[in-house]
C-alpha cells in the first residue's frame, strides 16, 4: 500500500505524540522502608498489568525528594515501566550505597510489586536529575555494579559548581567523546538552567558542568534534547519551604510546568522503548520532528555512529 506525504505525517504525529500523554497503564505507588539490606528508603512506581516489565533506576537531585518527581515518574511508568527512586544521600559514599541498592533490587524488588508483576532485570536503565544525573553516569560506568544497565539518561545533569569545583563522584574529563560507555545515552537539558535569578546567586546548572558537557563527552549512540524555554527545576513539584527556595534560586520558564513534565516524560519513554524494547520509531520521530513535543526542543541532536 502506498501512502501520501500527508498520511505519513499524520501517522508519525499520532504515534509519537501518544508518548507525551499519560499511558494506559494503572500505576501503584509503593513506599519501601530502609532495612539492614537496603541503605535507604525507595519510592517505587509499578504497572499493575501482570507480566514482566523493564526497570528504570532514578536518582533525585541534591537536597530534593523522589516524591517531587511524582508526576514525571508516573508518566513514564504508565507506559509499562517499573521505576525505583531511592532517597539517597548525595553527599558521601553514593556509589557504595547504590551497589547495595542494586543487590536489593536483584533479590527483593519483585516481592514489593503487585501480584504477578515481575521486573525484567535484563532490561534495566538508569537516570537522574541534576546531581542525580551526574551520579547516574558514574554508576553506569562502574563495572563492579551487580546490576547491568542497558541505557543511560541524564535529565539536566550537573557535575558541580564549575569546572574547577567538581563534586564527587567525578565523571567529566573535558575531552570530547571520552566516556567509556558501551550503552546508549540521552541527555535532556534545560535552556534556562545556566541562568541565575539575580547576579548574586549561582545558576542551577552552570556552563561547563551541565547538560552540554555531558553530551559532548558521550560516545555514540547518543542523543541531546534541549528544552529551550525551561529552567533546571521546571519538572519538579516541590512542596513547602523548598518550593519557595527553588523559585528564588532557580531560573524558571514561563511555560506550563505540565508541558515540561510531559515533554521530558515522553522523551524518556521513547528512549526506553528504543533501547530496552527495540521499538525505535517514536525516538526517530522526535529527532526528525521535534515539534511533536508539547514544548520547544531546540536543538535536537542524534549521533548514532
Amino acid at each position: 500500500m502506498v501512502y501520501g506525504k500527508a498520511s505519513i505525517e499524520r501517522n508519525i504525529k499520532m504515534g509519537a505524540s501518544s508518548i507525551f500523554e499519560i499511558g494506559n497503564e494503572t500505576i501503584n505507588t509503593i513506599n519501601v522502608k530502609s532495612s539492614s539490606s537496603l541503605p535507604c528508603s525507595l519510592l517505587v512506581f509499578s504497572p499493575t498489568t501482570k507480566g514482566s516489565h523493564p526497570v528504570l533506576l532514578f536518582f533525585h537531585g541534591f537536597m530534593l525528594q523522589p516524591s517531587w518527581y511524582k508526576s514525571l515518574l508516573q508518566h513514564i511508568s504508565s507506559h509499562r515501566c517499573i521505576i525505583v527512586a531511592p532517597q539517597i544521600s548525595l553527599i558521601n559514599q553514593e556509589v557504595k550505597s547504590v551497589r547495595k541498592i542494586a543487590e536489593w533490587l536483584i533479590n527483593n524488588l519483585e516481592s514489593v510489586l503487585p501480584e504477578k508483576v515481575q521486573p525484567d532485570l535484563e532490561k534495566v536503565a538508569i537516570s537522574g536529575h541534576s546531581k542525580g544525573g551526574n551520579m547516574a553516569f558514574a554508576v553506569a560506568f562502574d563495572s563492579s555494579m551487580p546490576l547491568k544497565f542497558s541505557a543511560l539518561l541524564g535529565i539536566d545533569p550537573v557535575a558541580g559548581a564549575s569546572p574547577s569545583c567538581l563534586r564527587p563522584p567525578y565523571v567529566l574529563e573535558y575531552i570530547p567523546r571520552i566516556f567509556n560507555q558501551s550503552i546508549p545515552v540521552a541527555v535532556v537539558g534545560a535552556g534556562l538552567s545556566n541562568q541565575s535569578t539575580c547576579c548574586l546567586l549561582p545558576s542551577g546548572a552552570p556552563n561547563g558542568v551541565n547538560h552540554a558537557e555531558f553530551f559532548n563527552e558521550s560516545k555514540p549512540p547518543c542523543y541531546y534534547f534541549l528544552a529551550k524555554d525551561y529552567g533546571h527545576a521546571d519538572m519538579l513539584e516541590a512542596e513547602g519551604i523548598m518550593a519557595i527556595l527553588i523559585r528564588i534560586l532557580m531560573k524558571s520558564g514561563k511555560g506550563s510546568k505540565d508541558s515540561m513534565i510531559r515533554a521530558v516524560g515522553g522523551i524518556v519513554v521513547a528512549f526506553l522503548k528504543a533501547y530496552l524494547e527495540g521499538q525505535i520509531d517514536d525516538l526517530n520521530d522526535i529527532v526528525k520532528s521535534p515539534n511533536l513535543a508539547p514544548i520547544t526542543l531546540d536543538p535536537v541532536i542524534s549521533i548514532k555512529d
